[in-house]
């Protein structure tokens, strides 16, 4: 039997009877099994304070396993943060540098995914960025790129402005093959695609829940392979780091053996809660289920984008396509077709000087109506 979306809509989802959202790469809304997560933590919290922090403890515990399951790690290898930005600079930050190594970027990276690494100058560490070439990021100029005193490869899954999947099987071999570590931001890819990091040998990666895993914002995570746990240097340590975190008679500075050693503090228990709520419906739906669902939209949202006569743009070939569409109108300014859309109750994006569109499983024909006509009085001023 499939996936009844259509339930899915009515149950988790109450925004859909008002907006036609079409901006789940900026910040999704969250089902409404998250948000009632959400408000039972602050309602407990208000009567009971920490009583049953044990209880809130134990979903935060759940997630760090649902996450691990998601992308094919281990528990220890999790650590939450506030966001994807903090996750990239624990690894910026606490890596071994040398004086006169370097990091390759694509230079059409999110600058979250640039400025940490370009904060690393005063260590003498050397930011290359790649351009890009037509919207796509060449792996031959990535190579092209690194050198002898290359360290770290640091790409997105998907880059946030064109949609573009970067190839991270063959990057992740490329680095492999030149001794090169390799970061993943992960936030615009987990979701749309699967991600095994046993299969694909990344290092690193990090996200944050607000966007297609439909969490609340400031609820992230940072993957930390098991064998650089020792080697990469902790940042933000607390009391929250070491082995007797909840149980310390002294001052013990034990660090824990696993990613939770940069968990300096107190988690954003309201988030987590959320976030794993949100990680509670994507596990009904399955990887694999999630994945095709949010393609197939994309590929509708295309058909739409077409048929009220704006171009597509971002990459044409499949494999680089990802849930993420961009597109563009001759003399339509982007940011103003954004505000038609709104009025018409249509949200959406412009990033970079084009208008971004990203659906979720909940997307209908309603909605993608909505779009067509909608992109139609922002080309032309008239409703179709």
């Amino acid at each position: 039997m499939g996936i009844d979306w259509a339930a899915i809509r009515e149950a988790e989802f109450p925004l859909a009877e008002t907006w036609a959202y079409f901006d789940h790469a900026a910040v999704a809304p969250i089902p409404h099994r998250a948000a009632m997560a959400v408000g039972q933590w602050a309602d407990n919290q208000a009567v009971n304070g920490s009583v049953e922090w044990p209880r809130f403890g134990g979903k935060v515990d759940g997630l760090r396993r649902d996450l691990a399951g998601w992308i094919g790690a281990e528990p220890a290898e999790i650590a939450f943060v506030a966001n994807t930005t903090h996750g990239i600079g624990l690894v910026a930050e606490g890596f071994p540098w040398r004086p006169g190594d370097n990091v390759v970027v694509p230079a059409d990276e999110y600058p979250s995914n640039v400025y940490p690494w370009m904060n690393l100058a005063d260590r003498g560490v050397e930011t290359r960025l790649v351009p890009s070439r037509d919207d796509r990021v060449l792996i031959d100029d990535v190579r092209d790129a690194m050198d002898g005193r290359t360290r770290v490869l640091a790409v997105s899954h998907v880059e946030f402005a064109t949609g573009f999947r970067n190839d991270l099987d063959a990057l992740g071999a490329l680095c492999r093959e030149r001794g090169v570590a390799f970061f993943v931001d992960a936030i615009q890819g987990l979701g749309p695609f699967e991600l095994d990091v046993r299969e694909t040998p990344v290092d690193f990666a990090a996200a944050d829940s607000h966007k297609w895993l439909l969490g609340p914002e400031g609820a992230g995570f940072l993957y930390v392979r098991r064998e650089w746990i020792e080697r990469l240097r902790p940042i933000g340590v607390g009391w929250n780091s070491v082995v007797g975190s909840f149980a310390a008679g002294g001052l013990d500075f034990t660090l824990k053996p696993d990613a939770r050693r940069w968990e300096g503090g107190s988690w954003n228990m309201p988030g987590l809660q959320g976030f794993a709520a949100s990680m509670s419906l994507l596990r009904e739906i399955g990887p694999a289920a999630l994945s095709a669902r949010l393609l197939d939209r994309a590929e509708a949202v295309r058909a739409a984008v077409a048929e009220a006569g704006w171009r597509v743009t971002g990459p044409s070939r499949p494999e680089e396509r990802s849930a993420i569409v961009t597109a563009a109108a001759d003399g339509v300014d982007p940011d103003a077709a954004v505000a038609v859309l709104k009025a018409r109750e249509v949200v959406a994006s412009c990033r970079r000087g084009r208008l971004r569109l990203s659906p979720h499983v909940y997307t209908d024909a309603g909605d993608l109506r909505r779009l067509r006509d909608a992109l139609v009085a922002a080309r032309t001023g008239k409703d179709s």
